[in-house]
């Protein structure tokens, strides 16, 4: 069975319905449709749930949406869509992990399990070092072009954003983008909209999927994080020979290792009082 919800002005897609709840936030430059291959594959199974980021969908109006405006967003899509309250499992990507990563932290209480995709300690101290000059030099150039094109907006936005989208290797059909999806970056350069600086930092307690393509210029992820994430029981890490973008680039693959890590696996009991390090910030 598949229907749309609207809730806080935003297209609900739901299909399947198995008794445990995906939620599946996408990233840049994207849309709901990212997770088409997975929905396919996992609505015999599971209850699918996706949308379109707030100010990402072309047809909505362009603004700036704080963190906390998103991640308000996330919660109503999940309070409106959870069965009897019943916590849900979070599938993340790109600044999907950002804003549903911070969710987590904010209510614990509502996620099983997370599944991550290609983002994991993103602005960390240990990740920012790993980089070299180069590396470094690539990741400002290509957000500060974002954010440029997000001030300009209009047709020379779009034109700046698509061309930037082509060559990153984005997957997304062109249509759907536009200068209207930059504002994290926007906000990343600019400090707008109460930056990100307030962003929690990222420590999973529940069970965590870990996926990544190892086809980038740089990672979004530095070693002792994986190592820390590894650690803990039930967690898994899984390489990809892909780019940013491994479930489009090899479906199939992605799909078998998510329905071979669930169900969710037993976690390792929370320890109370253990807190987070400044290397574990995560930011997109």
């Amino acid at each position: 069975m598949s229907q749309v919800k609207k809730v806080d002005g935003i297209d609900i897609h739901i299909d399947g319905e198995g008794e445990e709840t995906i939620v599946m936030i996408h990233g840049w430059p994207d849309t709901y449709r990212m997770w088409d291959a997975q929905v396919a594959d996992f609505k015999h199974r599971y209850r699918c749930v996706r949308f379109t980021l707030p100010g990402f969908d072309p047809d909505t109006p362009r603004r700036v949406y704080s963190l906390d405006a998103v991640v308000r967003s996330i919660s109503y899509v999940i309070n409106a869509v959870s069965q009897n309250k019943k916590k849900v499992i979070l599938m993340l990507h790109d600044w999907g992990c950002v804003f549903g990563y911070e969710y987590y932290m904010r209510n614990k209480q509502q996620v099983a399990a997370i599944i991550g995709v290609d983002i994991g300690d993103a602005n960390s101290i240990e990740t920012r070092r790993s980089r070299s000059f180069a590396q470094k030099l690539g990741v400002s150039s290509y957000q500060n072009m974002l954010s440029l094109a997000w001030a300009i907006g209009g047709p020379i936005g779009n034109m700046i954003t698509r061309s930037m989208a082509n060559k990153l290797g984005a997957p997304s059909v062109r249509e759907y983008i536009g200068s209207q999806m930059n504002y994290p970056y926007y906000i990343l350069s600019a400090g707008e909209a109460g930056s990100y600086r307030h962003l929690q930092a990222f420590v999973p307690k529940v069970p965590m999927l870990y996926i990544y393509g190892v086809r980038k210029p740089f990672m979004f992820h530095s070693n002792s994080w994986l190592e820390k994430v590894e650690a803990r029981k039930g967690n898994k890490i899984v390489p990809f020979n892909t780019d940013h973008w491994l479930m489009v680039r090899q479906p199939e693959r992605f799909n078998k290792v998510v329905q071979e890590w669930l169900p969710i696996p037993s976690a390792q009991p929370e320890h109370e009082g253990e807190s987070p390090t400044e290397d574990e910030v995560a930011d997109g």
